[in-house]
């Protein structure tokens, strides 16, 4: 079954859930640059930027049958390859880490701790972006991940630019609150702080 010249993201997924590979040329072509851009903002190295996009990407094609994305399909892997990024930055940190203690016994507790908030990480964001206010969270995503304008958000939303502006204050406070206690530990959060503060 063909896809249609301009598919939604709805159509696109319930192809690809089904297993057509038309479906993941079809989001290769049209995602893959803004995702490697994306992850490029907070790893300024191309080819780890690319390594992370077509992770993201693959990782999309494996889990295409429990996957169920309500929002677009670019909202979803540009979040998904900002997280990979955070975790990349604390994987090299935790290497570091093991590095130094690898003359030190005493060190593998901490070790430990470090891999368990590494993990813990993702979700952590995650979740505190979950929790945002309905109308509050859908404005942050427009803006974060969707990279639009205050003034097309606006638009979008039949809403004034001075409410968009109320509403990512907003996010960035709640998320700087949901954070804190994070933030003294992981480097990750910290730059994820200045990834969204960025815009």
């Amino acid at each position: 079954m063909s896809l249609p010249n301009k598919a939604t993201d709805q159509e696109l997924m319930r192809a690809l859930a089904k297993g057509q590979e038309e479906a993941m040329e079809v989001i290769f072509r049209k995602y893959y640059t803004g995702i490697c851009q994306a992850a490029y903002r907070i790893l300024p190295d191309p080819a780890v930027a690319e390594d992370l996009a077509q992770d993201v990407l693959l990782e999309l094609w494996r889990r295409r049958d429990e996957l169920h994305i309500s929002g677009s399909i670019s909202a979803y892997l540009r979040r998904a390859v900002v997280n990979r990024a955070l975790n990349y930055i604390r994987d090299q940190r935790l290497k570091l880490k093991e590095g130094e203690d690898a003359i030190n016994d005493s060190g593998e507790d901490a070790k430990a701790v470090a891999l368990l908030e590494s993990k813990d990480l993702e979700k952590q964001i995650d979740q505190a972006i979950e929790n945002l206010p309905d109308r509050c969270r859908l404005v942050f995503v427009l803006s974060r991940f969707e990279e639009l304008t205050y003034a097309e958000i606006a638009e979008k939303l039949d809403i004034s630019v001075k409410t968009v502006e109320n509403q990512i204050s907003k996010a960035l406070k709640l998320l700087r609150k949901a954070l804190a206690p994070y933030t003294d530990k992981n480097l990750g959060v910290l730059l994820f702080l200045i990834f969204l503060l960025g815009g």
